[in-house]
């Protein structure tokens, strides 16, 4: 059950460059295991030391995020689309 999995373009010289990976991990735990065996440069930027995703990253699949989805638990399908986001914050003046 491969799927698309995009990553952002100041992750992506951990991966080689690569903007899409293929993945077959069953659910987010285990897609992040997958992407930090894969690029192992990438596991301390998306992972805490727990192995949770860090808080400042949106998990996305099909334009969902995955919090409304079961978060940790949702079952990724064939042919889902994940995306990766960084939260991005600041302010002005």
């Amino acid at each position: 059950m491969p799927y698309q999995v995009r990553i952002p373009t100041p992750l992506q010289k951990f991966t080689s460059g690569a903007a899409t990976v293929s993945c077959k991990a069953a659910d987010l735990p285990a897609l992040l295991q997958e992407l930090s065996e894969r690029f192992p440069e990438l596991r301390e930027r998306l992972c805490e030391a727990d192995g949770r995703a860090r808080k400042f990253f949106n998990i996305y699949v099909n334009d969902e995020d995955i919090r409304f989805l079961g978060g940790a638990q949702y079952r990724f399908q064939d042919r889902d689309e994940v995306l990766i986001l960084p939260s991005i914050a600041g302010g002005g003046d």
